[in-house]
């Protein structure tokens, strides 16, 4: 019975362990953004290069391109201009979307490069190797490590989520109450205006003794 209850969990887990690099094409004068919904205080990295068509043959100038990170609030965590690959790395100040933004100037003939972008968050932002070297702990205590800090991300991931929520139903009630306000006025506006019509023409066919 147990079996059972921890076969969902252990899919969870692998499943948030699994990260694949995204892949895409960028043309001369477009740009390519991506962004990405992410909580306070995490740990986020991201690499990224041009993937060579002519593996050993060096890439010309025409396949540069400019990257540039935004916060939730659109301060620049990280720019680079005229580059083939890079990288990125920090903790994030506030929670909300941030946005990794590619783009190739003007070029003649317009030339067209494959990106590859790796960007992780979280537990996968962690550098594990790092952790086993510093703390000499084997393979097993390595991979407990992993899925603690695993729970503790879905933890305090479902009490982010919670939060939101309770923000869109906020903001929900909030917009609901002010169209009933602005429909009553709109009413009120329109009964009035109606009744000062009536009224017009009642005194205007009066005056003109049509009544």
């Amino acid at each position: 019975m147990v079996c059972f209850k921890l076969v969902p969990i252990l899919l969870i887990l692998g499943f948030i362990q699994l990260t694949q690099s995204l892949r895409f094409d960028l043309k001369s004068t477009h740009t390519k953004c991506i962004s990405e919904d992410i909580k306070s205080n995490s740990m986020t990295v991201g690499k990224y290069h041009i993937v060579n068509p002519n593996e050993g043959t060096p890439l010309s100038d025409a396949y540069k391109f400019t990257v540039r990170v935004t916060s939730p609030y659109g301060s620049n965590l990280h720019t680079a201009d005229k580059v083939d690959a890079g990288q990125f790395a920090f903790t994030t100040a506030e929670a909300g979307d941030y946005m990794t933004c590619f783009w190739i100037v003007e070029h003649n003939p317009p030339v067209t490069v494959t990106l590859d972008f790796d960007w992780k968050t979280g537990v996968a932002a962690k550098d594990w190797g790092s952790v086993a070297k510093k703390g000499s702990i084997d393979l097993m205590e390595l991979e407990l490590k992993k899925l603690l800090d695993t729970v503790n991300s879905i933890h305090e991931e479902m009490f982010y989520l919670r939060d939101r929520e309770e923000e869109m139903q906020n903001l929900n009630r909030t917009t609901n109450s002010r169209m009933y306000w602005l429909s009553f006025l709109s009413i009120v506006v329109n009964l009035s205006v109606a009744g000062l019509l009536v009224w017009h023409l009642k005194t205007f066919f009066e005056r003109k003794k049509l009544l």
